[in-house]
């Protein structure tokens, strides 16, 4: 996917601006994405309500789908008001239609219950929507709407909203927003459910203020939109609710019209913040390289160091290598621990330089004596990653990183393994190391707070590196002549 998604809303107008086609499309530039919009209604409304509607052909509807699908890439869809039992059908027919690439993800905001109370679809229209129901990935129902979901009284308090989203959750086979802006009381808590239960609950005041026309519309776009940024629905939900607490503490410096006025869709950024769900962390770049890491697994050296069957021949080569490859690391280390800003940071890098040669050369040596070869390529590119990256404090540690973290991730299975008589018993037993888990973890933190810090070019400089540090990772434990595997194949399978 390009670093900015197309996000379809499939809606009504309003001609006013603050809900509709045209919150959603503010939301959505708002939080990163490309807008585009089907129309499902034309409303006559302002500030003070909604004067008339008129519901177009359901096949014009049909038309519009079409036309964007065939020449636009869809990276997520927000549906709203859909107004009629064809256009409901027709959406469905659309959802359901084979694509190619990954299917987008969809976020459904049922709009079935007006400001006022009064019910907005009809009976035949109530029931197509309930189909339309289990083809959306989330569902954003209101306090009033999530009732008729599961035909029951709205909820008066925040446990039974729970109740009754987890159970159109289960109805359905969807994740539901609940949203506790309608109840009453100085919060307004919204937690994503499914049918076990509460996934992320986020709490938040009540904002003073008349000015909240459309922000069910603009909470369902910025949530399509920051899902398809990121991937996470947990996440989405942090980054949408921060957005649009933003936009609504800024509604009233907004003059559009007399009566129940719009949100500032633009506050978050005409405040000079950066794009909302820019952050990033570790633990999603750990899971993007979850390839890399599998196919380390699956080396014939990790598998035969892990069964003991490895040739002895083969473990020195390691070994010599590895020795090679420690020296250099141990440069990185000090240059990270020259350019950290804290005191603490120096500290850390600094004693993982001091371990890195202290104690396990000395293993090394032990086996090897003063008998240490030539580095080899693989060895050579992997070393000049790391010294490349050292212009830079956050791009040097995020290259460091896979070096903790790989190797105590394999080291885990590789200590499971050992038991008394192992030929490598000695070895094995030094991936078993509370202080090496300990400094790992110092290493995930020190660079999630840069991660935190980093504006986006910055962050994708520190991800280029560590992708870098991980494909370097696989192949260095390939390149021992215990593996058939040749290196270059071996990353090419892990992408």
């Amino acid at each position: 996917m390009n670093s900015i998604p197309n996000i379809l809303s499939i809606a009504g107008s309003d001609p006013s601006g603050g809900a509709g086609i045209q919150a959603d499309l503010k939301s959505i530039a708002a939080c990163g994405g490309y807008g585009m919009s089907v129309i499902t209604a034309l409303t006559a409304q302002n500030t003070h309500g909604v004067r008339a509607v008129h519901v177009p052909p359901a096949a014009f509807l049909v038309e519009q789908l079409a036309a964007v699908a065939a020449d636009v890439r869809i990276d997520a869809i927000k549906i709203g008001m859909l107004g009629s039992a064809p256009n409901i059908d027709a959406v469905a027919a659309f959802l359901r239609e084979p694509r190619p690439g990954p299917r987008p993800a969809v976020v459904l905001d049922p709009v079935m219950i007006a400001t006022s109370g009064d019910r907005l679809l009809s009976a035949d229209a109530d029931a197509a929507l309930r189909r339309l129901l289990p083809l959306a990935d989330v569902i954003t129902p209101n306090i009033p709407e999530l009732a008729v979901l599961c035909d029951a009284h709205p909820a008066v308090d925040w446990a039974t909203a729970i109740d009754q989203a987890r159970s159109v959750a289960a109805a359905h086979g969807v994740l539901v927003l609940a949203k506790g802006g309608h109840l009453e009381g100085g919060d307004c808590p919204d937690a994503l459910v499914d049918a076990d239960g509460v996934l992320l609950q986020l709490t938040g005041s009540r904002i003073a203020t008349g000015n909240t026309h459309g922000t069910g519309c603009s909470l369902s776009s910025a949530l399509a939109t920051l899902h398809a940024r990121s991937g996470d629905w947990a996440e989405a939900l942090r980054s949408a609710k921060a957005w649009l607490t933003g936009s609504i503490s800024a509604a009233d410096e907004l003059a559009v019209g007399t009566g129940h006025g719009p949100v500032n869709h633009f506050a978050w950024l005409w405040a000079g913040n950066r794009l909302p769900g820019r952050r990033q962390t570790t633990a999603a770049w750990w899971e993007r390289i979850s390839a890399i890491r599998e196919a380390i697994d699956r080396l014939a050296f990790i598998r035969q160091l892990s069964s003991g069957e490895l040739d002895r021949a083969d473990f020195e080569d390691y070994l010599g290598q590895d020795a090679l490859y420690l020296r250099t690391y141990a440069q990185a280390l000090s240059r990270a621990s020259e350019l950290a800003p804290t005191v603490a940071e120096q500290r850390f890098w600094a004693a993982s330089a001091s371990e890195c040669l202290e104690d396990e050369l000395l293993l090394h040596r032990g086996r090897l004596g003063d008998e240490v070869p030539e580095p080899s390529g693989t060895t050579t590119a992997y070393l000049n990653h790391l010294l490349a990256s050292g212009t830079g404090y956050a791009v040097l540690a995020a290259a460091l990183l896979p070096c903790f973290w790989i190797y105590q991730d394999v080291g885990v299975r590789l200590a499971a393994a050992n038991h008394p008589g192992h030929p490598y018993a000695d070895w094995l037993s030094t991936y078993a190391s509370e202080q090496f888990d300990a400094s790992t973890a110092r290493a995930i933190e020190i660079v999630d707070d840069l991660l935190a810090k980093a504006d986006e070019e910055l962050a994708r400089g520190m991800w280029t590196a560590f992708e870098a540090s991980g494909v370097h990772e696989l192949r260095f434990f390939a390149q021992t002549r215990a593996d058939a595997l040749i290196p270059g194949e071996a990353v090419a399978d892990s992408r």
